[in-house]
């Protein structure tokens, strides 16, 4: 698969994913049927360096597919593109790792929820963990789950290491009932004085530093991209094609539409509707612009060999806050001029105006936080060790 094929394919699954939208979110969970194209496709090892046996492929094109996806359904896409991002993560980690989950296939189906709210005790070869973790995002999907936890040892401060556990060692809590990204199933997991061997494991430092040990296994540029922002805009891309897909439906919509309580007015005759399609459309442009951009920036710099300082990341947090943002004020702007039916659960609009709403509210698109970390360091004020950069 290459580039190309890769973007084809997300093309062409827009529209069955459009069809079961629907069901998507009746399920909480994307259809197995979703799950097998993606199978079929051999689009899950996407990102796996070719010499593990993957397609070798990167930042552009795992976004501009995750994009794409999204014009069918957000959900669908939000967790397809964790499922095959999640392999980039054991990409960059040391060969005990890649060989313990790529043992018996080229790619894993691994939901990572990433906040550390475990508990690992180092003992004779790994860990016994314990904890609960939120946000598994496909988590009925996974053959195994990657979770963060702390590790305290006599005498140091504790340590954030990412462990990898079987799907059956762990217990999956039904908590995912939300009004939007209903789909994406994205439920609790918690695990009980499970062994977790030391192979199976990598240090939070070097998963999510400048100098992963997976880089020093191959000569694929990607797997040094920096963690970070590589994340934030992927999972910005949802929100982008949702809201593209959104002005899509908005036009084809006024067309058809009688407004109500007039002598037979259609609203794409009225100059309002036609202004806030104008409006629409512009807004979402601006927010591709910018996402590519970011994008573009990073793929040139690490491709050339050159890096991003921890520093000057804050632009690209900002940015991909600022694509989320407009993304949603584009929806906004389309739901309130589009009457009352695009509030029945059947609508397209609606849907991903849901789905827009609840993927703003995760904690690396809450604009004030991103906002203010980005003016912080313009300012020449050192950000945090804990901000995420």
């Amino acid at each position: 698969m290459n580039h190309e094929d890769a973007l084809a394919w997300a093309s062409g699954m827009v529209e069955s994913l459009r069809e079961r939208a629907s069901d998507t979110e009746s399920l909480r969970r994307l259809p197995e049927s979703t799950i097998k194209d993606a199978l079929d496709a051999d689009v899950f090892k996407m990102l796996v360096p070719e010499h593990l046996g993957g397609h070798g492929l990167d930042l552009r094109t795992i976004a501009q597919t995750t994009r794409s996806l999204a014009h069918g359904c957000m959900s669908s896409a939000w967790t397809l593109s964790f499922l095959v991002l999640h392999n980039w993560f054991v990409a960059r980690g040391p060969r005990e790792l890649q060989e313990a989950v790529f043992a018996d296939r080229s790619f894993a189906l691994i939901p990572c929820p990433l906040a550390p709210t475990g508990t690992g005790v180092p003992t004779d070869g790994g860990y016994v963990l314990t904890g609960r973790w939120q946000w598994a995002t496909g988590i009925q999907h996974g053959d195994w789950v990657m979770v963060n936890s702390m590790v305290e040892r006599d005498g140091e401060a504790p340590e954030g290491r990412f462990c990898l556990l079987r799907i059956d060692e762990v217990e999956v809590i039904d908590t995912w009932h939300t009004s939007g990204m209903r789909g994406t199933g994205s439920n609790d997991v918690v695990a009980d004085g499970v062994f977790v061997p030391e192979a199976q494991t990598i240090a939070a430092a070097e998963l999510r530093g400048d100098h992963p040990p997976g880089a020093l296994l191959c000569d694929d540029p990607f797997v040094a991209f920096p963690f970070t922002p590589v994340l934030t805009m992927v999972a910005a891309a949802p929100a982008l094609g949702g809201a593209e897909a959104a002005v899509d439906h908005y036009r084809e919509y006024i067309k058809n539409r009688v407004l109500p309580y007039s002598p037979g007015d259609r609203q794409v005759e009225q100059q309002a509707s036609q202004i806030r399609l104008a409006e629409a459309l512009a807004t979402v442009h601006a927010a591709r612009l910018v996402w590519e951009d970011a994008i573009e920036q990073v793929t040139a710099t690490y491709r050339s060999g050159g890096s991003i300082s921890r520093n000057e990341r804050g632009r690209l947090r900002l940015a991909t806050a600022y694509t989320v943002r407009q993304s949603l004020h584009a929806v906004s702007i389309i739901v309130e001029g589009a009457g009352a039916s695009v509030h029945f659960t059947d609508s397209d609009i609606g849907r991903i105006h849901r789905d827009l709403v609840t993927l703003k509210g995760h904690v690396v698109y809450d604009w004030d936080r991103a906002a203010q970390l980005a003016g912080k360091i313009e300012a020449g004020i050192e950000p945090l060790v804990t901000d995420m950069l």
